[in-house]
């Protein structure tokens, strides 16, 4: 069989979530949530396909083809043989309302219909144990296999011969044949029914919920299969965002940049949560601001981590998995991100912009409270404290530290938004003391974070920076957003400039091209690409910047999606996946380069 690639569709519910590839095949998915033993993990065991994989093969296959279900994160693919047989395989998690709350069990549904001809199957369903270390235990009846996995069973109950599928026996498949890989305990009521009335609940419940998102007039279908993934990222019972549903695939070949996304980290979700809410899907936010308030409350004197597990958890201890080879056979492996013990200042900012909404916003079911206000200053006291402070920066360096610039931005950013919620809530006293604790900070930045090049100045990646290409960092043009410079700013234009010319590669942009921990990168940074995007359209470079869009979705996976890099020159992509930054990268594009409803209206 082919080599593993990253053409790969999402499914899940908000508790858990796998990756379907071009075969059909369930190759990656944890249990009980995200962040879990990955029971289908052959997508990080080199080229083994045989283990922690759950596939259909049809006998004589030779062709497949997938979609989604219109709106939703269903997938339907269809397997071909060169008899002419044909089978369609529909996967999906089940979500909807049910007796008052949402239903999103720990399950994985496939029906599998014959379309044409006799197709004949073997059901291969080999679900691992303990990050790959051995097969899971079975025990079995007459219409279900009990999976073990230590002190947890997941049982598959179908209508399918039991007997076939432990022996890996191909048997003919002659009517719809239904599969539900869920808790531990016996299918209640007729299957058949029951898995289709599922399947129906839960396609509506999708797009009803795709049906309210504020949509741009061009690359509607873009923008909303990238807002259902992200919505799949987000851990519902917490709130919690990861930053990607995969670990340890390299942002570039054999350089073991290998590390474990699936954590909430506070930077990355700021940003989701922003692109989402642009959309109006406040059901997002509303659960993120909600985990947020837990993180606050947990935190020591508002001193924040930049990273935590979906269920708040602090320490997320690094291992690798020895059994698992790695993606394409390069690991490591990793579980766990000791990124947890950085210092990474930003995080205070990305704290206080999206709560500081929920002071102002009246569409909220849980309106931000005086008290919210208390404990979000004790965050803006550590960002007041720390704005001139080394830290690892928002690319995490692991063996150096420095003051970076966006922190410090982002710094001032949180002492902003709390000055302008202090105004808000009458509080002027307050108001004033945060006003002069965010001019303090500019102006630290307006001396410090410049080099002068002739005629212009630029911004530099952090404070002290040599005259060499290293001191640029694509982070700068997120000063824009952060509304700390203006697009006409001349310190803005020459910023812009210079990161254009030394990081900018073709149709891509680096996030530095200084070496680091692991040398020098060999990739693009998908999202800088974006905010590469964003600055041409806002320096008037309108029509560059739409090419350069439609060039990025030109180099989507088939399901339309990116991971977190991408190769310059061959155009592959590498790095976790699915990347809620890359694909936030795709929405804010399309809403700023959009033309506008009124020319169809």
């Amino acid at each position: 069989m082919d080599e593993p690639n990253l053409q790969l569709w999402p499914i899940g519910n908000c508790q858990v979530s796998g990756l379907i590839d071009e075969t059909g095949a369930l190759v990656w998915g944890c249990v009980p949530r995200v962040d879990g033993d990955p029971i289908f993990c052959s997508l990080l065991d080199g080229k083994e396909r045989d283990e922690g994989i759950w596939r259909f093969e049809l006998e004589g296959q030779c062709a497949a083809r997938q979609e989604y279900i219109r709106n939703t994160p269903h997938l339907v693919t269809t397997l071909e043989s060169r008899d002419g047989d044909a089978i369609e395989v529909l996967d999906f998690c089940p979500r909807y309302e049910r007796s008052g709350r949402m239903y999103r069990p720990v399950a994985w549904v496939r029906i599998v219909r014959p379309i044409r001809g006799n197709p004949r199957v073997r059901v291969v369903l080999k679900p691992m144990r303990d990050y790959g270390a051995r097969l899971a235990d079975t025990t079995n009846g007459t219409n279900h296999i009990r999976y073990l996995f230590g002190d947890q069973a997941l049982r598959l109950s179908t209508d399918a011969p039991v007997g076939y599928i432990l022996e890996g026996r191909t048997f003919r498949i002659e009517e719809d044949t239904h599969f539900f890989l869920g808790p531990d305990e016996p299918f209640g009521g007729n299957l058949r029914e029951d898995v289709r009335a599922m399947e129906q609940r839960s396609r509506k419940y999708w797009q009803r919920w795709t049906r309210m998102l504020a949509l741009p007039l061009e690359w509607q279908q873009e923008v909303i299969r990238c807002a259902i993934t992200l919505k799949l990222c987000q851990h519902e019972e917490t709130g919690a965002i990861v930053a990607a549903l995969t670990t340890s695939i390299p942002e570039a070949p054999h350089s073991e940049r290998n590390w474990d996304y699936r954590y909430c980290w506070i930077r990355d979700s700021y940003y989701t949560v922003q692109a989402l809410n642009r959309l109006g899907a406040l059901d997002v936010m509303e659960k993120y601001l909600r985990y947020l308030r837990n993180i606050v409350d947990a935190s020591r004197g508002g001193q924040i981590q930049p990273l935590y597990s979906v269920m708040g958890e602090s320490a997320l201890e690094e291992s690798t998995a020895q059994h698992l080879e790695g993606y394409r056979g390069m690991g490591p492996v990793r579980r766990g991100n000791a990124a947890y013990t950085q210092v990474q200042h930003d995080c205070y900012g990305q704290i206080v912009l999206p709560i500081a909404q929920g002071f102002f916003d009246h569409r909220l079911l849980r309106p931000a409270s005086e008290h919210d206000f208390e404990n979000l200053e004790q965050v803006g006291k550590m960002a007041w404290a720390m704005h001139d402070q080394p830290d690892a920066g928002l690319w995490e360096f692991r063996t150096r530290t420095e003051v970076h610039t966006y922190s410090a931005v982002m710094c001032w950013a949180a002492c902003d938004r709390l000055a302008n919620v202090a105004a808000h809530l009458g509080k002027e006293d307050r108001a004033e003391v945060w006003r002069e604790r965010a001019d303090a900070i500019r102006t630290a930045i307006e001396e410090r974070a410049w080099k002068e090049d002739g005629e212009s100045q630029f911004g530099v990646s952090h404070y002290g920076a040599s005259f060499e290409s290293d001191y640029l960092d694509a982070s700068l043009l997120q000063m824009l957003e952060l509304r700390f410079l203006s697009p006409d700013n001349q310190r803005f234009k020459d910023t812009f400039a210079a990161i254009e010319k030394h990081l900018r590669r073709g149709d891509h942009m680096l996030r530095y091209d200084a070496e680091d921990d692991f040398g020098s990168p060999e990739t693009a940074f998908n999202v800088c690409t974006f905010w590469l995007i964003e600055a041409l359209e806002v320096a008037g470079r309108r029509e560059e910047a739409r090419t350069l869009f439609c060039t990025m979705l030109s180099h989507t996976t088939k399901s339309g999606l990116l991971s977190e890099d991408i190769d310059y020159e061959t155009h592959e992509l590498w790095g976790n996946f699915p990347q809620t930054y890359s694909l936030v990268g795709v929405i804010n594009c399309a809403g700023l380069l959009s033309k506008p409803w009124s020319e169809v209206r």
